[in-house]
Formats: structure tokens, sequence, C-alpha cells
């Protein structure tokens, strides 16, 4: 398989991008704190991996987003006292509480957007995306975060004699 067209891995709390609350005035806002952050996070590292790829344009054809968010478990996944910091053998394997993985990958694909990675997130034709807790698999980074791959799907035109 050819490489990725884009890789990066965003440091960070991922934040869901999606449920919205009014307010006292009835102003919409992100429901989530962390949705603001995570997006800047994105775009941050975004930037960085463009940032010396002159010819970089954003990409404009079908493409497939791998994701494969990093969150940090909840404390009573660990023992106390002298086993303070160990996993409990009762601690889940994989995350399946909050916050919702259609709701991360929307917050990543506007941000990977707005970087000027995607010309627009509709171009993402497939996604992989999964959660992890720190360490549990090939891509679960040791700390919250994700790393994201984006594949062109067109099969590249060969030149012509």
């Amino acid at each position: 398989m050819t490489a990725p067209a884009f890789h990066i891995t965003v440091h960070g709390t991922p934040g869901p991008q999606g449920s919205k609350t009014h307010n006292a005035a009835g102003a919409l806002y992100e429901s989530s704190a962390k949705v603001k952050p995570w997006r800047e996070a994105v775009k941050s590292a975004a930037l960085d991996g463009i940032a010396y790829d002159e010819s970089w344009m954003p990409l404009d054809e079908p493409v497939r987003l791998d994701v494969v968010f990093t969150l940090r478990r909840a404390k009573h996944h660990y023992g106390t006292g002298k086993n303070a910091g160990v996993l409990k053998a009762s601690a889940p394997q994989f995350p399946t509480g909050k916050p919702d993985l259609d709701k991360l990958v929307r917050s990543t694909q506007d941000a990977l957007k707005d970087a000027g990675v995607l010309h627009d997130d509709s171009v993402v034709t497939a996604v992989f995306a999964a959660k992890a807790y720190p360490l549990t698999g090939a891509d679960a980074l040791s700390h919250p975060g994700a790393v994201i791959r984006v594949w062109r799907l067109n099969t590249p035109k060969e030149a012509s004699s």
C-alpha cells in the first residue's frame, strides 16, 4: 500500500463536536468545552505538518480518514493505596462511554479543513475511527491525543508517453 497523503500525531484531549446547548439569551454554543482546544490542537499540528511542503494543496479528491483517538482512563480504573497507579483487572479494555466517536471525527475533520489539509470535509468518503486507552493498540498513544492519516483514494494516473 502507498504512504498516506498526510500523517500527524496530535497531543491533547480529544473534544467532541455536535451537541449544542442554548444559553439564557437563546444563543447556541458547543456543550463540550473540549471541542475548541481540540480543534486548535489538530489545526496547529496539521499546519506544522504541511509547513515544509511548499507544493501542498488542500486535498480535493476522495480520501479515507483513519484516526485513532487515545482517551484518558477514569481514575476508578486504577487501584488505591499500595496499588495506586496499577490498572485493575476489572478495568474495561475499550472506552465505550462519552465522548461519542462520530462527534470526535466531526471536530477533527473540521480542524483538518480549517488547516488546509482538506478542501472540504465532504471529500472524506471513507472513515476508519477508533477510541482507545493509552498503549492498548498499534496507534494508541501513551497519553491523550490522536494519530491521524489521510489516504488518497484515486489511483494516480500514469504519465503519458
